[in-house]
């Protein structure tokens, strides 16, 4: 005798987790939405539970290699000892960045931890300084 399966049953069926595991890994900046290609509607908990990722938010970090990283170490180092006068006659400025398409904010992905991206088109912005 067979006896009913504990507890409710799946959201998702067998094709639809396929369809997840398929496309979403191609596209990990998705939306708090179910994907398009699903027939039935999800909660983004049953997506990210069916593929093992769970939503994170993207550092603000600036994408510096080693080299550049170290270099502007050093600058910074060499005039650490400079005098009070040295450094008023450095032109301070201010700047910000502002872009065209899309929001300059906080993106959720869906990656695992240590997991880094590639950056292959900046985006369209521009940078003041006042």
């Amino acid at each position: 005798m067979t006896l009913p399966r504990a507890g409710c049953p799946a959201k998702l069926n067998k094709q639809g987790r396929r369809a997840l595991v398929r496309d979403v890994p191609k596209n990990l900046m998705v939306t708090d939405r179910a994907p398009e290609f699903l027939c039935e509607p999800s909660r983004r908990k049953t997506i990210s539970a069916a593929l093992h990722l769970y939503g994170r938010v993207t550092r603000r970090k600036p994408l510096l290699c080693k080299k550049a990283h170290d270099s502007l170490h050093g600058v910074a180092k060499r005039h650490l000892k400079d005098s009070q006068t040295m450094r008023n006659k450095i032109l301070w400025s201010d700047e910000t960045k502002i872009e065209f398409f899309g929001l300059n904010a906080k993106c959720h992905i869906w990656r695992k931890p240590g997991t880094f991206p590639t950056v292959k088109h900046g985006g369209d912005s521009i940078m003041l300084w006042g």
